[in-house]
């Protein structure tokens, strides 16, 4: 059998697609139709949104014989989170003519519009490339948007992280002319135009999805290890010198399916800065080259380096690399710094790091967010960088603002970070229902009052003030990094839960499942006799609750669980 005949059928859409264009162009000129076709949704991803319908209705819907209420969510891929104000006002100002009048930060520093009809979709597009930003590339089986240190304090080192990532991102764009041809120009190929294989990602493109992360050891803040690439600054006397590369994290796992797992990224080998984006694309080749194209589940890069082991890893990426590859550099241990709330910048100016729960910029009769962070932005100038926790930053602020930025955002009830308790504030919630397809249970909807049951347990043994990362997912691929969090709630069906404990808060150790199915309205019984125990039998003041659980173990936390009397 021919390598191309072994290929998926989603493999076979990407050979076949003409530069994945498929027949998007004809499917936007058709107005009679509110959806795109299944093989044209496996493109369309690489142009950077995802087709979906509102989960909500589509039972009543199906009962009443009515189609799905089919919509679109559509991802702006902004490397390293940084925008200007003049681009923040721009995505700001799409918000109501083309989606539902939110903003959605990302884990991986993005902005993704929700409910976008079909109709709306070339206009948006269009529009977000006007502000200089780019969806391409955005969800698909590429390079996804590339994250980064977020500290917006200015020195040279964090200077050159940013450029880094910008010049990783630029290097690994596809190549394909479709992307500018459908939503820039709004036009179809000329009929016999055959679009020339792209240099980097080839005619079938990447196995699956691929993500590529840059940072300090002091501020892991990004989670640097549960991407393809995650790249560790080596620094020596105030000067960045070049990066440790780590190979092979990834999150996605399915539930009862122990041949997927989540995995940190393995540390290889070291590059100096100037090699830096010629390893980055050695590595993508390895894996284009590689991975597996048959079995979708088993597609990521962490398969390969699993199985295949490091020896097999580092000498088949020095093939591609050209030369032999250096040993690791020794660096500082994994740290999170803490962002939010007021820090000086180090250059006479300030920024405020803004908890944005679940990373939904939106107004409510109660709290106007999104009209307060358009004001902030629109009367001081501010740049916004968003944050791998979705949160925001507001930079280059001068300290003669500082009040009435503030004040602005408790005019319209907006909480600062003095405003909510720490389990509060390091909270993180994918999307899930009703938008993601792939959610088995609540995500974003249940945060509050999850993280309320949390707080509650941590209130009744002292303990509010304690720094606890709860991650909320509605299905086990895991985007708000739930597997390395001090507590992961990830969906396993609807109203039910799998409980993850013991990851570490610098994000350099995978947590333990201590149960497959907790209702929702039951997790704050069932953490509370581990929260108990933490309590009376910490080593010390400075034991964090994921270091604790690690610590007395999978079999001690198994008889915790039974403590609690709740159904798991």
């Amino acid at each position: 059998m021919s390598d191309e005949e072994k290929l998926s059928g989603a493999e076979r859409v990407k050979l076949e697609s003409n530069g994945l264009r498929g027949t998007i162009a004809e499917s936007l000129e058709d107005h009679d139709t509110i959806k795109f076709s299944d093989q044209d949704e496996k493109l369309t991803k690489f142009h950077g949104f995802y087709q979906g319908y509102n989960r909500d209705t589509a039972t009543a819907r199906k009962k009443q014989k009515l189609d799905k209420e089919w919509e679109m969510m559509v991802r702006a891929k902004i490397p390293g989170g940084r925008l200007s104000p003049a681009q923040y006002l721009a995505l700001d100002a799409l918000a109501d003519p083309r989606g539902n009048g939110t903003l959605r930060v990302t884990s991986r520093q993005g902005i993704q519009f929700h409910n976008v009809m079909k109709g709306n979709v070339q206009a948006l597009i269009h529009d977000i490339n006007e502000a200089m930003l780019t969806t391409l590339g955005g969800c698909g089986d590429v390079v996804r948007s590339v994250i980064a240190d977020v500290s917006p304090v200015k020195d040279p080192v964090r200077t050159e992280i940013y450029e880094t990532a910008v010049a990783v991102m630029k290097a690994t764009l596809p190549k394909t002319s479709a992307y500018h041809e459908i939503w820039v120009d709004g036009k179809r190929c000329d009929p016999g135009y055959e679009e020339p294989e792209d240099p980097l990602y080839g005619k079938v493109w990447m196995p699956r999805k691929f993500k590529i992360a840059l940072t300090r050891p002091e501020d892991n803040t990004i989670d640097v290890l549960a991407n393809d690439i995650g790249l560790v600054a080596v620094v020596e006397d105030g000067t960045l010198i070049g990066y440790n590369i780590y190979l092979g994290g990834s999150f996605g796992m399915k539930h009862n399916a122990p041949q997927t797992y989540p995995r940190l990224a393995s540390p290889v080998a070291y590059v100096p800065k100037e090699r830096v984006i010629d390893v980055c694309i050695a590595v993508i080749k390895l894996q284009r080259d590689h991975g597996d194209r048959e079995d979708r589940q088993h597609a990521r890069l962490k398969y390969l380096v699993e199985e295949k082991g490091a020896e097999w890893t580092r000498k088949t990426l020095e093939e591609y690399f050209g030369e032999p590859l250096e040993d690791l550099r020794p660096t500082v241990p994994f740290a999170v710094q803490d962002h939010l709330g007021w820090h000086e910048q180090g250059d006479g100016l300030w920024y405020l790091g803004l908890p944005v729960t679940s990373g939904r910029i939106r107004d409510t009769d109660d709290e106007k967010l999104r009209t307060a962070i358009r004001e902030v932005v629109e009367h001081f100038s501010t740049p916004v960088i968003l944050m791998p926790t979705e949160d925001i930053i507001f930079s280059d602020i001068s300290p003669e603002d500082k009040d009435a930025i503030e004040a602005l955002f408790r005019s319209h009830n907006v909480p600062l970070k003095e405003d909510h308790l720490p389990v509060e504030l390091i909270a993180m919630s994918c999307v899930a229902l009703p938008t993601c397809g792939k959610a088995l249970a609540e995500g974003e909807r249940a945060r509050v009052p999850i993280i309320s049951m949390v707080a509650d347990a941590l209130r009744k043994h002292g303990l509010e003030q304690e720094k606890l990362a709860v991650r909320i997912t509605g299905c086990p691929n895991g985007c708000s990094r739930p597997y390395t969090g001090d507590v992961g709630i990830v969906g396993r069906a609807p109203d039910l839960y799998a409980i993850f404990l013991g990851g570490d808060f610098e994000g350099t150790r995978l947590s333990m499942k201590v149960a497959d199915k907790v209702k929702t309205a039951d997790i704050g019984t069932f953490l509370e006799p581990f929260i108990a125990t933490f309590k009376t039998e910490r080593a010390n003041v400075d034991e964090k609750f994921g270091d604790f659980c690690n610590r007395i173990g999978q079999n001690r936390l198994d008889e915790l669980a039974a403590v609690s009397g709740v159904a798991r």
